[in-house]
């Protein structure tokens, strides 16, 4: 099965996590720029919500802001997730001020919450930005369990 074809929707996280593994990162760029980056990042982002720990979370409040770049018009997406008394709600509406902004490109986004990424290894690569509360930023990707492929 091809990322092209594949009905995202319907898959199950630890499916999906193996369709990206063994997808190329160019064939995987090439989707994120298309036609369906919105569905993609819509499912993955809400599948987020479902990966949520709260018992690791505790009791942390905070206003995270994730900007997904590469979209075709050279804009970037934008959705925000509160964390606070061990609830994890989103937002396609970036309204809060953020304790933390993750700027990245929509593959290594995909890679990251499907597991085929870690988070410290696309900041050194220069893939993967951080701006605002250092501790937030060590702890944050704690937060959520990401499917193992």
């Amino acid at each position: 099965m091809s990322i092209h074809d594949s009905r995202v929707e319907a898959m199950d996280p630890v499916e999906f996590a193996r369709l990206v593994k063994h997808t190329p990162d160019n064939e995987l760029r090439q989707v994120m720029r298309g036609e369906r980056r919105a569905k993609i990042l819509d499912h993955l982002i809400s599948g987020m919500l479902s990966a949520f720990r709260p018992e690791v979370a505790g009791r942390t409040r905070a206003v995270v802001h994730w900007r997904i770049g590469d979209r075709p018009d050279g804009g970037v997406d934008t959705y925000e997730m509160v964390i606070a008394d061990g609830v994890c709600t989103l937002s396609s509406r970036a309204d809060g001020q953020p304790q933390l902004t993750l700027n990245l490109a929509a593959a290594d986004f995909v890679q990251l919450v499907t597991g085929n990424a870690h988070a410290v290894m696309l900041v050194m690569k220069g893939r993967l930005k951080t701006r605002g509360h250092l501790g937030l930023t060590a702890s944050f990707p704690t937060f959520f369990a990401a499917p193992r492929p």
